[in-house]
């Protein structure tokens, strides 16, 4: 017996999608909400991060609509295994998070001495010490450190190698450190 063919209106969706036609998001939502609500709520507990999850489906499928091939797969089918696939991503990083316990109630919350009484930094001292390195390293230092770029960001916004970032950074911090110790020096305990 042969399967019945798909109202036309659902496998024009992600075509419309792809075109960015207005509307056609919330067609898509409207129409195939429950079937990535319930393929997601199937590897995803609790139902906040299911939610989440089933976003980040949707912006995947915003992203990647002009993929769909409809002679390949139907539109379910493409939208089932985004779906599928957001859930084993969220899955993983699940798994290489550490689970936390909870503290016990007697936790004794004071800060330990050691830290307490380790020296703070001189910011006129680390503006010092910054205006010392080059304009690159400082420029790389504040991306990382100020607006917090990861080493691959940087990368793509100087164009430099993504090792020579590394490097780069690794040794600023070295002579920072150098430099730091240098208009710092340790307070002698007599």
């Amino acid at each position: 017996m042969a399967r019945p063919e798909p109202h036309p209106a659902v496998e024009d969706i992600l075509p419309r999608v792809a075109r960015r036609e207005p509307m056609a998001m919330n067609d898509c939502i409207a129409q195939f909400g429950g079937l990535v609500w319930s393929i997601i709520r199937r590897y995803v507990q609790p139902d906040s991060e299911a939610e989440d999850v089933v976003q980040e489906a949707f912006s995947e499928l915003w992203q990647k609509a002009d993929r769909f091939d409809g002679s390949k797969a139907s539109a379910v089918t493409f939208i089932g295994m985004i779906a599928r696939r957001r859930s084993i991503d969220w899955l993983r990083r699940k798994q290489r998070r550490p689970e936390l316990q909870p503290l016990p109630a007697d936790f004794d919350q004071r800060i330990p001495a050691s830290v307490a009484e380790s020296p703070r930094v001189d910011l006129e001292s680390l503006h010092g010490a910054l205006q010392e390195l080059s304009d690159e390293i400082r420029n790389l230092l504040q991306l990382h450190f100020s607006q917090g770029l990861t080493h691959h960001e940087i990368s793509e916004q100087t164009g430099l190698p993504l090792g020579t970032v590394k490097t780069r950074l690794r040794r600023g911090l070295i002579s920072l450190r150098a430099l730091m110790r240098r208009s710092n020096p340790p307070l002698e305990v007599s």
